[in-house]
């Protein structure tokens, strides 16, 4: 598999060798849905929480009495029927929201989402990207140079003034191989990959 080599300004300079068990799998949809599905449920933190009839403010009076009024029957107003009631089926701050992927499930499925960005034309290879201080403007300098703006950097190391350049640039997110999840993959316009980082990316995935 081969993938284009971009220069400073954002041209195709030449080709650059990727192994075909990263970037020339089959895409799989079934599998790359549930490992971003998996990936999405297991950042929920499930700690929201809501009141049974036992703990929601209320009072044990009965409202009115059993026969006679032509109304229901009610015995307290935490009755989930009623407004300001119990839930019937409350939410609890432990709930588990988690989904299980083996690795060899996630390690396939990301490469059919590195594969298909490659057949896309949405996945390319630069050389390195540096910036001599941690300055946004110089990194959003040479962004623009190379015409991108919605963009996932994966770098094969990223130093303190390569991460402080780009963390206040919106759709813009440097990092490193083994930081690199399927969402956001799946979520920028174009993926840039050094080319050291495909060595990482081929022990990770292949």
């Amino acid at each position: 598999m081969q993938l284009e080599l971009l220069n400073e300004q954002g041209q195709a300079a030449s080709k650059v060798d990727a192994p075909d068990t990263v970037f020339g799998r089959d895409y799989n949809e079934a599998l790359v849905h549930q490992v971003v599905v998996a990936y999405q449920a297991n950042a929920r933190q499930g700690t929201r929480a809501q009141k049974d009839r036992a703990t929601v403010k209320h009072s044990t009076k009965k409202p009115w009495r059993q026969k006679g009024t032509g109304r229901a029957r009610a015995g307290m107003t935490s009755s989930p029927l009623w407004r300001g009631g119990g839930r019937i089926f409350p939410n609890s701050p432990d709930e588990n929201f988690s989904h299980k992927v083996n690795k060899k499930m996630y390690r396939a499925g990301m490469a059919a989402i590195f594969s298909q960005l490659a057949r896309e034309g949405r996945l390319a290879v630069i050389d390195s990207i540096k910036v001599d201080s941690p300055k946004t403007k110089q990194l959003a300098a040479k962004l623009k140079a190379m015409n991108l703006d919605h963009v996932l950097v994966i770098a094969d190391q990223v130093d303190e003034n390569l991460f402080l350049a780009s963390r206040n640039l919106a759709n813009v997110l440097v990092v490193e191989p083994r930081y690199a999840d399927p969402l956001s993959l799946v979520f920028y316009k174009k993926v840039l990959v050094t080319k050291a980082a495909i060595e990482q990316l081929k022990e990770m995935l292949a």
